[in-house]
């Protein structure tokens, strides 16, 4: 399956330049049956991520751009009634899907952020007195916009929580938007052809348990997660002073699935500190509830983090 992965990588990168870590964190979101959160500024090709993996893969996409006045019918549909029968009929919402693009999720209200709990977590919709489940693999791809805050709303932290991985995603390089400009003025930019399919997918989900992690590293990742919440304990006083929560017990099970992929993904059978490093970010950065003098300081959730890696000691 390790010639599957590079292939998907190849196909996807005849339209990406640059944005590995985006293509890397929606990779393993697929192999480890999680949903991504994603922050930067518009026109990064967030979207053209997701279609393109879609493309090599097969599988159905679908964009809801998460708007104030969004319900949550608009994203698992409803039920409509038929005149001619005389009875009520379900029209199945953008959800019904295996790729879901939530474009700009903090801008939708409360009860639609809600509508996709359900959905997310047990990979189910229930409309009216049915409930359907989705296909597998299914996987959210939620984007934030982090410049423009008018109109938007703050993710609750149970739905944050839902999220795997959140990835930044920064300008690419010089040259990076050299070759993308160079490609489309030229029209370069290559067909993305079907390379595997969603069997291959649930078949790399199997040889992802099947990767080792040692009983020492497991314990490195847990004294991670637990120096969010004890710092003092773990020799990391001095966070103590920016956090108001520490890292909840998702954060444990993603750390050690994410950390299982990661090792996979560079064709290892078995964890090492390196892939919990490469990450701890990720899985940990929307998960840490900072206060006021974090904010007041400058400091981020990766700031904290940063700090937590060099004093936990390797296994």
């Amino acid at each position: 399956m390790q010639a599957k992965l590079n292939a998907i990588k190849n196909e996807v990168s005849k339209v990406m330049v640059g944005q590995e870590a985006l293509i890397d964190a929606l990779l393993i979101g697929l192999i480890t049956d999680g949903h991504i959160l994603v922050e930067g500024v518009p026109g990064l090709a967030k979207t053209t991520a997701i279609n393109s993996l879609a493309k090599a893969l097969g599988l159905d996409f679908k964009r809801v751009q998460f708007t104030p006045d969004l319900l949550p019918s608009d994203i698992v549909g409803t039920e409509m009634y038929d005149q001619r029968n005389g009875e009520f009929k379900v029209k199945q919402g953008p959800a019904f899907t295996n790729l879901l693009l939530a474009d700009e999720i903090n801008r939708a209200p409360a009860k639609v952020q809600s509508a996709l709990l359900e959905v997310m977590q047990e990979h189910q919709i229930t409309i009216g007195e049915e409930t359907f489940k989705l296909d597998d693999p299914f996987l959210v791809l939620a984007t934030q916009n982090p410049v423009e805050q008018e109109g938007t709303y703050r993710l609750p932290e149970a739905q944050l929580d839902r999220f795997m991985l959140k990835v930044l995603v920064d300008y690419n390089s010089f040259d990076e938007e050299l070759t993308i400009v160079e490609r489309i003025a030229n029209k370069t930019f290559g067909m993305i052809e079907k390379v595997a399919d969603a069997a291959d997918i649930l078949a790399m989900r199997d040889e992802v348990q099947a990767v080792h992690v040692d009983d020492a590293v497991t314990k490195y990742m847990l004294k991670i997660i637990f120096a969010t919440r004890e710092p003092q304990k773990y020799g990391v006083g001095e966070i103590r002073d920016y956090l108001e929560y520490g890292a909840s017990p998702r954060a444990s099970i993603n750390l050690y699935k994410a950390a299982k992929a990661a090792a996979y993904m560079r064709g290892s059978d078995y964890v090492t500190p390196l892939d919990v490093a490469d990450t701890v970010k990720g899985v940990l950065r929307h998960r840490l509830v900072l206060n006021y003098k974090a904010e007041a300081a400058g400091i981020s959730a990766d700031d904290l983090i940063g700090t937590i890696m060099k004093t936990v000691k390797l296994p």
